[in-house]
């Protein structure tokens, strides 16, 4: 990957083995985008894609001309009002009531590797020659904003982008937008796919063509939601899984965020991530300085695979970081939906002995072990265990679950807190709410405000505690309500625009704070499920609980839709007992393990109400999980059929050496008489013969990849009957292992 310059031109070039990136000083001293696609030459003049031509009804910005108009010219972060109508990358109200700016080039610089962005989440680097970044200064003259626009090229082919305000001037100003990325496309013949739903249902596959005017997707609950992802992607209509030209754009932000498409009348695209603008109002006084949110854009001719590879490889080693980033992660159990708050010690125990029995390597506890949390009205914010509930407290009960050769977990809700709790009785000021207005509240609980430093204190205090005072080698970071009646009583009243997103920043220094303080303890990431499922947690959480929703037909389309951006290590995936507590679905035990086994794994039930059967299946899943994790979680990953398109949904994961895949294979509803099927393997090398597990004979990888494994034994006829594959919501897992004397 390289950065160059050309003094001449004003021609900025990055690029890597994959991509070029071109921009150019425009003739106003503002940046202009010339170019964004696959790799092309960079030893050559490209001033001629600066297009320049009179149109009617256009406003010009120099005075002896009718051609430089910035409504008709690509940018790399427009403004508003000075002839460019589009929406802008920055609004700045001024002392005056100004909202005009004006940035123009000052220097720039080039580094390999990669600054921090303090106090924000940001992929990094471990050694310089990993990335090189490119600092581009501007400057506003008349309101003395200096604007740095950031670009880092990583070897990986992606570009991660951000931007910096510096207040240099004499009077402090409003920031009211303040993207993390502006992009300019020279057409709009693309595909716009996002990844929303609801609780339940999160980060379905959703696609539609771009059409003139605005599409977006984004939240203002204060936390980047259920129901749409900071993630989009643009495709071309002919681009599939393998091949096309494919872009996804991903936020590394928790909070409030906008993604969106406009396409103008002249078919030109502009893509805008960042901050939500709405609500966002942040003052910037003489000195201050703002830091935006990264953004991270990826550009692939092999179709959507292509593109989520690159985000895999990024995210999973230079976004999650820590002792657990290439750590196989350990099998739980988890007791929420074996007991909701109906537990006691020895109930616990019972669990956890059987557990051990199985295989299983952590037990967690969930909600209801701390204050007078026995239902959902009381407790939160009260982080101190209910001695009648665990009289030995947390560190006896970790003692006893580590006596019996297992680790111990531990839930947390460390950002909202109960009526009804000691914390609350002592500060009631200390939720969100708005003076004079009626407090909603969300499963009977409140929002703590993460905007005071003292709240953010106060609770890592009482975490910090727990975690010191007993063997604890996992938290689970529960978020269960959206922000309401959003104010702050600690902020002035032209400062409360800064809520949302000081929220956040608490957020991340409370995290920060623990996992420097507890190195080794796994921490999982949840918002009532995935309601808080993106790049901004996985910096601090390697893992993320990808939805409430442990049904196995319904993890299917969520799994699916979270592997475009995100790597299989981060999805937290279990096997929860049936009927499913969130549909009702009867599905069999082994399809449940064979969806779950595509990421980190885990149970959501009591082993010991399953029949014996049912728990020798257990037995060999995790024998199996223990046997192939790493493969699961780390390989490389591929979506083979979407269960958004069809009755059959396939994946394979494959390890580096192409030694070794697992594929999975799911039918959601039998059928009667019904066509021969295969699928087409990826991953696989072509010159290698495989061995397929429960399979006679050897298959070369081209042939697996280009004719296909046959499945038709799993989908109609007496074979189906035979090998006990004949109902609905069945599912087949394959190994396959490289001969040796081949490679």
């Amino acid at each position: 990957m390289h950065i160059i310059y050309q003094d001449e031109t004003k021609i900025f070039h990055l690029y890597n083995d994959n991509v070029s990136y071109i921009m150019k000083v425009l003739p106003n001293g503002h940046l202009g985008q010339l170019y964004f696609g696959r790799r092309i030459n960079a030893d050559k003049d490209y001033s001629y894609l600066l297009e320049m031509m009179s149109r009617p009804m256009a406003s010009y910005l120099l005075d002896d001309e009718k051609l430089f108009s910035l409504e008709h010219i690509r940018q790399e972060y427009g403004v508003y009002g000075t002839t460019d109508f589009r929406r802008p990358a920055v609004e700045i109200l001024q002392e005056n009531g100004s909202r005009i700016s004006d940035f123009r080039f000052q220097d720039y610089s080039i580094a390999y590797g990669k600054p921090e962005l303090e106090g924000l989440p940001a992929t990094y680097t471990e050694t310089p020659e990993e990335a090189v970044t490119l600092i581009v200064r501007l400057k506003d003259l008349v309101s003395d904003i200096r604007l740095e626009l950031l670009y880092t090229v990583f070897e990986t082919g992606a570009i991660a982008r951000s931007a910096k305000f510096i207040n240099e001037g004499k009077e402090a100003v409003h920031l009211l937008t303040a993207m993390s990325l502006c992009l300019d496309l020279p057409d709009s013949g693309y595909d716009w796919v996002q990844f929303s739903g609801a609780w339940s249902r999160e980060r379905h596959v959703k696609i539609r063509r771009l059409e003139q005017g605005i599409q977006a997707v984004e939240s203002m609950r204060g936390h980047s939601s259920h129901e749409h992802n900071p993630f989009l992607v643009l495709k071309r209509p002919s681009a599939d899984e393998f091949q096309g030209e494919t872009i996804g754009f991903s936020l590394v932000y928790s909070g409030n965020f906008l993604a969106q498409a406009q396409v103008d009348t002249q078919d030109t695209t502009r893509i805008l991530l960042g901050i939500n603008p709405s609500c966002f109002d942040w003052k910037l006084e003489t000195g201050e300085s703002f830091q935006t949110p990264e953004a991270v854009m990826v550009y692939s001719l092999e179709g959507m695979n292509g593109m989520s590879r690159i985000f895999h490889k990024l995210y999973g080693k230079r976004l999650a970081r820590g002792y657990w980033r290439d750590k196989a992660r350990p099998i739980l159990i988890n007791n929420w939906e074996a007991t909701y708050f109906d537990f006691t010690k020895e109930r616990l125990l019972e669990i956890a002995k059987k557990a051990k029995e199985c295989g299983v390597e952590l037990f967690v506890l969930d909600d209801g072990w701390f204050g007078q949390r026995s239902h959902e009205r009381a407790g939160l914010g009260d982080w101190v265990a209910n001695p009648e509930r665990l009289p030995d407290g947390i560190k006896g009960l970790a003692e006893k679950i580590e006596g019996l050769g297992m680790q111990f977990g531990l839930w947390f809700e460390p950002e909202m807190v109960n009526k009804d709790s000691d914390l609350y009785r002592e500060h009631p000021d200390w939720i969100i709410e708005t003076p004079g207005r009626h407090s909603s509240h969300g499963r009977f609980q409140y929002v703590l405000d993460f905007s005071r430093k003292e709240v953010v204190d106060r609770i890592y205090g009482m975490m910090e505690k727990i975690l010191e005072g007993a063997k604890v080698s996992y938290v689970k970071w529960d978020m269960n309500r959206s922000i309401t009646e959003c104010y702050s009583a600690s902020l002035p009243s032209d400062r409360q625009g800064e809520v949302f997103h000081r929220y956040i920043l608490g957020v991340y220094d409370l995290y920060s704070r623990l996992t420097a303080k507890f190195p080794k303890v796994l921490f999982e990431s949840c918002a009532s499920g995935g309601g808080r499922f993106d790049p901004g947690m996985l910096y601090y959480a390697p893992q993320g609980w990808a939805s409430d929703d442990t049904d196995a037909a319904e993890r299917l389309k969520i799994q699916y839709g979270t592997s475009f951006c995100y790597p299989i290590s981060s999805i937290g995936s279990h096997v929860s007992v049936v009927p499913n507590h969130q549909v009702y679905r009867n599905t069999p035990l082994h399809t449940r393990a064979n969806v779950a086994f595509f990421g980190t794994f885990g149970y959501e039930l009591d082993l010991n109400k399953l029949t014996g059967e049912e728990q020798e299946q257990v037995k060999e899943q995790i024998r199996f999980m223990k046997e192939y994790r790493e493969v699961l979680q780390f390989g490389n990953f591929y979506r083979l059929c979407s269960p958004f398109e069809g009755n059959v949904a396939a994946w394979i994961s494959v390890n580096e050496e192409q030694t070794v895949a697992v594929a999975g294979w799911y039918r959601i509803l039998s059928g009667a008489n019904m066509p021969y099927t295969r699928i087409k393997l990826q991953g696989l090398k072509e010159e290698y013969r495989y061995k397929i597990e429960g399979r006679d004979g050897y298959y070369f990888g081209d042939e697996l990849m280009n004719v296909g494994l046959i499945t038709t034994d799993y989908t109609s006829g007496e074979g189906a009957v035979s090998e006990g594959y004949a109902g609905d919501f069945d599912s087949r897992i394959f190994v396959l292992t490289a001969v040796k004397e081949t490679q």
